[in-house]
């Protein structure tokens, strides 16, 4: 998974996920959960690739920073708690889907868990 439309038909797929530009700017998808209108991945090209900003538990953010060079403190945004997946190709698609579901999960917290989703 390197291409924005790749990441954003990802995260489409989960339940109540929708794409917004807040920033007015072309370059910034946002993707948020419907029910709270909360981010759970930012997606940018920086640097000739594209990024993607998730948020992640913070007894797994080291972890995944350690795991791929790849994914680095967060671009903009609190690097407790966000991390950048900066999508050059070296972290498994299947890692990519894995941070961002996570992500969405933490987003979706409580409501999640009681609709079942």
């Amino acid at each position: 998974m390197t291409e924005r439309k790749e990441v954003i038909a990802y995260c489409q797929s989960l339940p109540g996920a929708y794409e917004d530009y807040p920033f007015h700017d072309a370059n910034w998808t946002v993707m948020r959960c419907r029910s709270s209108r909360k981010s759970f991945a930012l997606i940018f090209e920086r640097e000739g690739n594209i990024w993607v900003n998730v948020k992640c538990s913070p007894e797994w953010i080291l972890f995944w920073r350690e795991a791929f060079e790849a994914v680095v403190p967060a671009y903009h945004m609190n690097k407790k708690h966000w991390n950048s997946l900066i999508l050059n190709g070296s972290i498994p698609e299947e890692d990519v889907k894995r941070m961002i579901r996570e992500s969405y999960e933490l987003v979706m917290g409580r409501t999640m868990k009681t609709r079942n989703i």
